[in-house]
């Protein structure tokens, strides 16, 4: 059995008014604590890789899965999603173990909310690793307007907006399908259209490139689908828009330092303006695709290593 399979056992931990299913590896006592913030449709189960090393280097790692995510509360309200109430969830945890700050770790929709985070409560952030999601800069209409104005109302993004329930009706029917048709490397040069995406992969019987899941890694992730539904998940980009409003009169300068790790072959391109916002930042790249921590783990636990070290 290898380190990442020796998976910890869940915690039930009461914050922010929901309770989150917590996965937390280390001495607590020690301090150094290092919270790990999945993406979406992730779980905390996608940090397997990094936990051990983290743990070896000292950390006191704490990773959550997100409220609408397998064991965590699923409020039925869309708006119980918000950056607010995504971050509150972060700094009760914070509350709950007695740290003033941590370094946290995020990836995909997992990074937008520690960039948030770091704008919303910038004192109880001392550093930030971010993977695929660079910062994200506040543009001048609401988001999704401005998405649908970019690449039309059958973008993902846009279409989960604006048909509530079509898309998680879809995904919930065909969980196990559209995991494993989404967790894949090596992908053709030309990316599939962005539109109906998540639907089209729910619903595709061959999958392309290779898979980066085991059938046993695969199954957990199911198992954590089937018992929560999409719809949780889901709602965090239905707050998009409410998010834009709740940062309008924010400070927008990220000046934690931060670490930025691309995937040479995912279809987010990097920014260009990542260090106007965020001055503070290094930036890597390393060869592999969306899924960088579970694509490429050694590689990506040795950058995040480093540069922790490097003070």
């Amino acid at each position: 059995m290898t380190d990442y399979q020796k998976f910890p056992e869940p915690k039930m931990i009461s914050a922010n008014g929901v309770t989150l299913e917590v996965f937390e590896a280390g001495a607590e006592n020690a301090g150094n604590p290092i919270v790990l913030c999945h993406g979406w449709p992730e779980i905390a189960y996608s940090w397997r890789h990094q936990i051990p090393a983290l743990v070896a280097a000292g950390y006191h790692v704490i990773a959550p899965n997100q409220r609408g995510f397998g064991g965590s509360s699923c409020p039925n309200e869309v708006t119980a999603y918000d950056i607010t109430c995504l971050t509150g969830d972060l700094i009760g945890l914070l509350d709950h173990y007695g740290y003033q700050d941590a370094v946290f770790v995020g990836h995909d929709w997992g990074a937008n909310i520690i960039w948030s985070l770091a704008l919303l409560h910038p004192t109880r952030v001392k550093k930030i690793i971010n993977l695929a999601l660079p910062y994200q800069a506040r543009t001048e209409v609401p988001w999704i307007t401005f998405m649908e104005a970019v690449f039309g109302p059958d973008h993902y993004f846009v279409h989960f907006n604006r048909h509530p329930g079509v898309a998680d009706a879809v995904l919930d029917a065909h969980s196990a399908q559209f995991l494993n048709n989404l967790f894949r490397k090596d992908l053709p040069p030309a990316p599939p259209p962005a539109g109906m995406m998540m639907i089209n992969l729910a619903k595709a019987d061959a999958a392309l490139g290779q898979p980066i899941l085991t059938n046993a890694e695969l199954a957990v992730y199911v198992a954590a689908f089937e018992a929560s539904g999409f719809t949780g998940g889901i709602n965090w980009y239905r707050n998009l828009d409410r998010n834009w409003n709740i940062l309008a009169d924010v400070d927008p300068i990220v000046r934690a330092p931060a670490l930025m790790i691309y995937g040479t072959q995912d279809m987010i391109p990097p920014s260009d303006t990542l260090t106007d916002f965020v001055p503070n930042a290094e930036v890597i790249h390393l060869p592999c695709g969306h899924w960088i921590q579970q694509e490429l783990p050694a590689e990506t636990t040795q950058a995040m290593l480093r540069w922790l070290a490097a003070d």
